[in-house]
């Protein structure tokens, strides 16, 4: 039988006649459609985030089955959970019947006098012994991994905190005498507060007359010039106020998730003004407020763009061999990628390098380590993806998250229960003004630095070659807030498991923010301070923390006397900018980057 070559695609003749098929070429990927499926599933995940508010639904989904498969199996575990579950009726039952109520537990939401009276005391006990139990069950569950166990314990914190009788008008005594005590009117405001809240929070609406803080008027007034301009920063130079200032520059790297003046807020507690009152001449980096077009800024570009052309342009303006450099926050993490290059390349140009509640290892990093795995971190890069960058109303929701008592159900209170409108602070303006994040930039610095730890682990590189932090060559000052949910001090403490060099350490009570803007006079202050040298032998950090008393006042003064003592002679201010190039005043600050939406 003879087969036509013409039923048959893929044939070839031979010289003797036959005739042998061929298998077609694979076919090349289809590479436009693959890139429609991944459109595909961005899209959807954008969506899922917009629903969950950045938060990953497979994280929690991960970590519950983790825990109730494990608790299906412990029997010791179920009995210990209903005999708690028994004892607490028997206690709320009890103290119903007048019986004398157990010594609570520390709690500000239940201070109140009002609350010391039946039925409310009741309500209260039943609430924290409730919170307690879910707590409880959470946790100690054997086989259930660490992470796991807190993200579930923090999780149903979350939940059961939103059952507390503070937060319903009928179940708390404070909210009812002053309905009593108002006639109601309480109630009348809280509502009106309520409204204008959400027609703010929609846009339909903008805040009425002027603000009791504002930038340029009582907020960043410490008088100087931007000095430099370029795509991500701009450079302040502050106006000295002394006869005579020290030659080495101090140069400010803030955190670019708020705006630069949390360390220039108010003229009294302005860190700015401090230094330049103590004979320093002062530069302060000025992020811009990046939008959809600075969607791949990298944090190359933020060192270099940022760190590294703010440090060029303050040693040329000043004519100094050497500058202090100080990195708050993530300008921090910044500053210790920049320092480390520095040192790696033999670029001497640094002083000083100080750290301000900043870290470098994110093992330790608190509660945000919750949310950070590389599910979540995923969704938000698919979320990114949509608008090229991480709007300030997730991150805001994040960390409102964090201390949510504090953060949403307390002012919530106030606010639309009790009808108050909190006083205005200085410090609470600047909370309110945040900063959006490049798509690119986040992404690097959530997966390098948070996952996957990459600058301790010494795979982060700038430009070819890896960097260290224990190729940082000047001496350190890091400070540490007893009381930070954002980066806890033990893990700012390990600057001294990875520092080559010496490490003075300060431990000052406050949180993230008011810990840092701690100025002279500022009542309850305190702190620890001590330094560490090269070779000596590392130290717990609670060993640390035992074996320094903590000392009355402020820890800038100590700051402005370990900056002096590795300062040159004072010396005639440097001129304000450049009379003519890249360094020629450009206009007065705060700028204007600071006032970008």
């Amino acid at each position: 039988m003879q087969t036509d070559p013409k039923l048959i695609p893929f044939v070839t003749k031979r010289p003797n006649g036959l005739v042998q098929a061929q298998c077609p070429e694979p076919a090349a990927p289809a590479t436009r459609h693959e890139e429609t499926y991944e459109k595909l599933d961005r899209l959807a995940h954008s969506t899922v985030a917009t629903a969950t508010s950045g938060l990953a639904p497979s994280v929690l989904a991960e970590a519950w089955m983790d825990w109730a498969v494990h608790l299906a199996v412990s029997p010791g575990k179920q009995l210990q959970m209903t005999q708690q579950a028994i004892r607490n009726s028997r206690e709320i039952w009890a103290a119903s019947l007048g019986k004398e109520l157990p010594c609570p537990p520390d709690d500000r939401r239940f201070d109140g006098e009002g609350w010391q009276k039946y039925p409310f005391n009741v309500w209260a006990l039943a609430h924290q012994n409730t919170w307690q139990w879910w707590q409880d069950a959470m946790t100690n569950v054997h086989g259930v991994a660490p992470a796991h166990e807190d993200l579930l314990a923090f999780t149903a914190s979350l939940i059961v905190d939103t059952t507390a009788p503070s937060n319903f008008a009928l179940t708390n005594p404070d909210v009812i005498a002053a309905t009593f005590r108002e006639k109601g009117q309480n109630l009348v405001r809280g509502a009106e507060n309520l409204f204008t809240d959400m027609a703010q929070k929609i846009g339909i609406a903008k805040p009425a007359g002027p603000q009791p803080f504002e930038v340029g008027r009582n907020l960043a007034t410490s008088p100087g010039k931007v000095v430099l301009r370029n795509d991500l920063i701009e450079l302040i130079q502050y106006t000295p106020t002394t006869p005579k200032v020290r030659p080495e520059p101090i140069l400010i790297v803030p955190a670019w998730i708020m705006k630069y003046y949390i360390l220039d807020l108010s003229a009294h507690n302005s860190l700015v003004a401090f230094l330049v009152a103590q004979g320093f001449t002062v530069f302060m980096i000025s992020w811009k407020n990046p939008d959809a077009s600075d969607r791949n800024l990298s944090m190359a570009d933020y060192r270099e763009l940022g760190v590294m052309a703010a440090m060029e342009a303050a040693l040329a303006i000043t004519q100094a061999d050497r500058l202090h450099a100080i990195g708050y926050c993530l300008g921090g993490t910044l500053l210790a990628i920049a320092a480390a290059a520095m040192g790696r390349d033999n670029d001497d140009r640094l002083a000083t390098a100080t750290f301000l509640a900043a870290q470098v290892d994110f093992t330790e990093a608190g509660p945000l380590r919750l949310f950070i795995n590389d599910s979540q971190v995923t969704l938000i890069e698919d979320m990114m993806a949509q608008e090229g960058f991480l709007s300030t109303d997730q991150m805001a929701g994040t960390f409102a998250l964090l201390r949510a008592r504090d953060l949403i159900w307390a002012p919530a209170i106030r606010a639309y229960l009790l009808g108050q409108r909190p006083s205005a602070f200085d410090l609470m303006a600047w909370n309110a003004d945040a900063t959006r994040m490049p798509a690119k930039m986040h992404s690097e610095y959530l997966r390098k630095l948070f996952l996957n730890n990459d600058l301790t682990e010494g795979r982060y590189h700038v430009g070819k070659d890896a960097i260290a932090v224990a190729d940082i060559r000047a001496p350190i000052f890091a400070v540490g807030t007893e009381d930070d949910h954002v980066a806890p001090w033990p893990s700012v403490y390990k600057f001294h498991l990875y520092a080559d060099t010496a490490v003075t350490f300060v431990l000052t009570n406050g949180g993230h923010n008011a810990g840092i803007v701690s100025e002279p006079g500022h009542p309850g202050r305190h702190f620890r301070i001590a330094k560490t040298a090269v070779n000596a032998a590392y130290r717990d950090p609670d060993d640390w923390r035992a074996d320094h008393a903590p000392k009355d006042g402020s820890w800038w003064e100590a700051f402005s006397d370990w900056l002096a003592a590795r300062s040159g002679k004072p010396v005639t201010p440097p001129k304000t900018g450049t009379p003519s190039g890249p360094y020629k005043v450009i206009c007065n600050a705060p700028g204007s980057y600071v006032m970008q939406k």
